[in-house]
């Protein structure tokens, strides 16, 4: 079961287009009130995020992302490499888990890196020209250009 969490309240006293709701309309989670594994989303300047999300105990090869139609997948699950093993106690979790963001228009993934335990995720707002503002001269004393 899927449930969509909006972050739109959390954007209330924004002013103008840059607002921090551009990157993720929403957040989607698997399971309702799910918050493993946990994440941070960070802002760094005007146009560049980051998504670090706490993966202890996953490899690389543990791990998938993935883009789709505007929605990037981050999903993690151990191949059992603990065959063969009795627990006796087994607080370290690293179960499978799944989430997805919904990213704006014009947000690149430009790098991931898993480092001590923590899966970085740069990305760039990108603008092309045709989308940024233009400013228009005016021409005080020329005669108009339509008659």
């Amino acid at each position: 079961m899927s449930t969509a969490f909006s972050l739109a309240p959390l954007f209330r006293s924004s002013v103008g287009f840059d607002r921090f709701n551009d990157l993720f309309e929403t957040a989607l989670r698997n399971e309702p009130g799910s918050t493993y594994p946990p994440y941070n989303v960070e802002k760094h300047g005007d146009d560049q995020y980051r998504i670090v999300v706490a993966a202890a105990g996953f490899q690389e090869e543990d791990l998938e992302l993935q883009v789709e139609k505007g929605v990037l997948t981050i999903s993690g699950g151990k191949r059992d490499a603990n065959e063969g093993v009795t627990f006796l106690h087994q607080g370290i979790a690293q179960r499978a888990f799944k989430l997805s963001f919904r990213l704006a228009d014009h947000i690149e993934i430009k790098a991931a890196d898993l480092s001590n335990g923590l899966l970085s995720i740069d990305l760039l707002r990108v603008i092309p020209e045709e989308a940024k503002a233009k400013r228009i001269p005016i021409n005080g004393a020329q005669k108009p250009v339509l008659q």
